[in-house]
């Protein structure tokens, strides 16, 4: 059953400070900075060029957040801080955090936003800034490679030769799902900045010779194909409504007779109030993008249908839809 919040939990929502407090530490990158041998807040400050009794004011609440330890005066990283937020680590994350801080001063602009109707932005922070776009793309890129491989399997798609990972970024699902299926060929389309990344990504799995990278604006250009299975995973949440149902048109005639088009994403449930963070999630790209939005499942099945799809589900509730193009066609 649902209860009522406590009026300290909604301070703790309205609380903004912590997660202030983290940013800054990460762009400042202040756990670099101790890395793995504990240092005074005079020897932090000098390697970060900072004021050191105001650093001592953040440091001190990092110890309270748990991100950092305290002995006598030296401050040392916590186990998970040297992990995820040292930037010499491999599994280092701060990029995906960056992002968030970067895109601070839009959320301060969702009053206004709210109240005329009008968006802020008039380009994404990757368009802007792309070689955070990148360091993030890489980020993502780790973290999908532990749920690649069970969205591989649980599509199904053996006996399908030919696929197109559309807007595929880092080719995260392309190298899986090859990984999972050994006589499955795949295509990676993205821009082109964005290929140079998923160029290295294809040769460290040692795949060139069975995913393709084909560079263009999936709304301007051709897709190539015909395909047995076209994939469009989280890109629909940054375009419009027509700008989608166009887009799945365009999908159909990529596609042989029989072939698929798995659309996953963050769909909202019929209500619009859940998933929660799918609901708090679409209110970040109302902020940060020029005309994105979180759809419904049953919108991109509409699309699906619209565009002649014969076969339309719902595979995963608010997570996965899927089209099925005829054999007759």
């Amino acid at each position: 059953m649902s209860r009522e919040l406590s009026l300290a939990e909604i301070f703790q929502l309205g609380y903004y400070w912590e997660t202030k407090i983290l940013l800054t530490a990460v762009k400042l990158d202040v756990f670099s900075a101790i890395d793995e041998r504990p240092k005074s807040d005079q020897d932090i400050a000098g390697r970060l060029q900072a004021d050191p009794p105001t650093l001592g004011l953040l440091l001190n609440a990092l110890v309270a957040m748990k991100l950092l330890t305290k002995e006598a005066e030296l401050y040392g990283n916590s186990s998970i801080a040297i992990k995820y937020l040292v930037r010499s680590s491999p599994q280092y994350v701060g990029h995906l955090l960056l992002l968030h801080d970067a895109e601070w001063n839009n959320w301060g602009k969702l009053e206004e936003t709210i109240r005329t109707g009008k968006r802020t932005v008039d380009r994404h922070v990757f368009e802007t800034d792309p070689e955070l776009g990148s360091h993030v793309l890489a980020v993502l890129n780790r973290i999908g490679q532990q749920s690649g491989p069970d969205l591989a399997k649980r599509l199904k798609l053996a006996g399908r030769e030919r696929m197109c990972d559309l807007g595929g970024g880092a080719g995260t699902n392309a190298i899986a799902f090859c990984q999972v299926y050994p006589d499955l060929h795949a295509t990676v389309f993205d821009l082109p900045e964005t290929l140079k990344l998923t160029e290295k990504t294809v040769k460290e799995a040692g795949l060139e010779s069975r995913i393709t990278l084909h560079p263009g604006d999936f709304n301007r250009n051709p897709l190539g194909g015909p395909y047995d299975v076209v994939l469009m995973s989280d890109i629909l949440h940054y375009q419009t409504f027509e700008m989608n149902q166009d887009l799945v048109k365009k999908v159909y005639g990529a596609l042989v007779p029989g072939g698929r088009l798995v659309i996953k994403d963050r769909f909202l449930d019929e209500a619009g109030t859940g998933p929660a963070w799918t609901t708090a999630f679409a209110v970040h790209i109302l902020v940060n993008t020029q005309k994105g939005s979180c759809f419904q499942a049953s919108e991109a099945m509409q699309w699906l249908y619209a565009a002649g799809f014969s076969s339309v589900v719902e595979l995963e509730k608010t997570a996965v839809v899927q089209g099925v193009k005829s054999r007759e066609t």
